[in-house]
């Protein structure tokens, strides 16, 4: 029910072999194999349109972990294509109520993780003479979210700049890196996030307080992050690197208004 699941179904309907999560079978028209890094792991994608696939957890803030795993994805397919980081982590509330241990939680989950799967890719990528990395941001990194989130805030910015630095390294070997820029998206975990924001108010008075808060009079869908994702991984997007791309409905170009006296 979560991001990652709307990224497969679309990397799956465009032809593209995946781990994750799901492995596919390689036999496909345009063979591609891809790895998604996420921190829920989907459980129920025995088969996906069509494609035979497995799930493979991995603990994204373990080197070998994640090597061992790429080290298999390699030796079934050949080839590592696309990898894609989908990690957010994040705790709501006053700054002074985030403790150092839920800071470093929260920058292991959205930052250290996209070092370790990133430098776990890179060299089959430079083998192969190409690739892809797509990374999961927020414009809760661009902007104030509207409620205090600063740990998620700060390591989201610092996710879209790490994609920025390692895009201009990468350059030369022909690795594009970029970041999508998340905004306020309705997926189906977002009771829980709207209960933390929004305190005590029903789901429906929550979600018509976001729907408004959009320029676009709604949030976006799980649909609009993955059909972004699968734009980035192709080669339509073959000279985009260092690229942060903002998929928010126009939000974070907004200007707070003031209370009416």
């Amino acid at each position: 029910d979560s991001l990652g699941r709307f990224y497969a179904h679309e990397m799956a309907e465009d032809g593209t072999a995946f781990v994750n999560a799901p492995v596919a079978d390689g036999e496909l028209p345009t063979s591609r194999c891809m790895i998604f890094v996420t921190p829920d792991g989907e459980r129920s994608m025995n088969t996906y349109l069509g494609i035979s696939s497995e799930i493979s957890e991995v603990d994204v803030l373990d080197d070998a972990s994640v090597e061992a795993l790429v080290a298999r994805v390699t030796g079934r397919h050949g080839r590592l294509d696309i990898l894609h980081c989908n990690v957010g982590l994040g705790k709501s509330g006053p700054s002074d109520t985030t403790s150092a241990a839920d800071w470093r939680r929260i920058s292991d989950a959205n930052l250290t993780s996209l070092h370790v799967a990133s430098q776990a890719a890179i060299p089959t990528m430079r083998t192969q003479g190409a690739g892809v990395i797509t990374i999961t941001s927020s414009i809760a990194g661009i902007r104030y979210p509207g409620f205090p989130h600063l740990a998620y805030s700060a390591t989201k910015a610092a996710a879209s700049h790490f994609a920025t630095a390692l895009a201009v390294e990468l350059a030369p070997d022909n690795i594009r890196v970029n970041s999508i820029v998340a905004g306020l998206i309705d997926t189906p975990r977002i009771g829980v996030t709207l209960a933390k924001s929004y305190g005590d108010r029903d789901e429906a008075q929550m979600r018509a307080a976001r729907d408004a808060s959009c320029p676009m009079g709604r949030m976006g869908s799980a649909w609009d992050i993955a059909e972004a994702a699968l734009f980035l991984a192709s080669d339509r997007a073959g000279y985009i690197t260092g690229t942060s791309l903002v998929v928010d409905g126009g939000l974070s170009a907004t200007v707070r208004q003031p209370a009416a006296v």
